[in-house]
């Protein structure tokens, strides 16, 4: 199954190239629009922006699998991979899995556009080799739970709308694009807690250096959360579906 979503990239490129559009805008826009305007603790913006938009890249690209699912479904797929000799959570899996390596893919682009605008990694090799893996396994979590809503919705259409519903106060009331400590008194107390916050200061830690452990513990305890309510969630829509 992973193999058979991998093969669709390669052959409509077009979806592979738009998912990358987005981020790109998204780095270039805050780099030279609002960049100036931005107040930072220590370093460059740049430095500081592009951990967050690895972040928000995956959890924007961990919509697709709930609008892949809904468009199996509303095109019998699912029906015929019912009828085939393999485990009800390899669709789910296979699926789950390829996002992974586009969202992989994505990351080391959006990486590579960084270094280009004058991002730099300070913390050594394995660190950025820890932010690379952590980003995308927080994308996987999320794909998880865009698992759950695709099947859910059933159609692709109001998999898209309810996909990007609750995503966007996720990404935009976080440590993304600007410090927590930037934000209204009442608005801190949600965004300090909120998942996307502690990946990106996570990553940002390893891209960066500093003290990295709370971060990161903080990080792996909501994906793990993530992982242990969303997939048996999933697995049971998918046998009801």
């Amino acid at each position: 199954m992973t193999r058979r979503n991998l093969v669709r990239y390669v052959r409509v490129p077009n979806l592979l190239v738009f998912s990358t559009i987005q981020p790109v805008m998204f780095v270039l826009l805050f780099t030279y629009v609002f960049g100036g305007a931005v107040r930072i603790p220590s370093g460059s913006y740049k430095d500081f922006l592009l951990p967050g938009i690895l972040v928000q890249t995956v959890i924007f690209g961990s919509t697709q699998t709930g609008v892949g699912l809904a468009d199996d479904l509303s095109r019998g797929m699912i029906d015929r991979f019912r009828s085939l000799p393999m485990a009800r959570s390899a669709v789910l899996a296979g699926r789950t899995l390829s996002d992974t390596v586009r969202n992989l893919f994505v990351v080391l682009l959006m990486i590579g556009v960084g270094l280009l605008i004058g991002f730099r990694f300070h913390a050594g090799f394995i660190s950025a080799v820890g932010a690379i893996v952590l980003a995308v396994l927080f994308g996987l979590a999320f794909s998880w739970i865009s698992a759950f809503i695709g099947m859910a919705v059933r159609d692709v259409e109001s998999a898209q709308t309810a996909g990007f519903i609750w995503i966007f106060p996720l990404v935009f009331a976080s440590a993304v694009f600007v410090p927590v400590a930037t934000m209204p008194g009442w608005l801190q107390s949600f965004a300090r807690v909120n998942p996307v916050t502690n990946t990106a200061e996570a990553v940002r830690a390893l891209c960066q250096g500093g003290p990295t452990a709370t971060h990161v513990f903080h990080s792996m305890a909501w994906i793990l959360g993530i992982l242990l309510v969303f997939v048996p969630l999933s697995v049971r829509r998918y046998r009801r579906v």
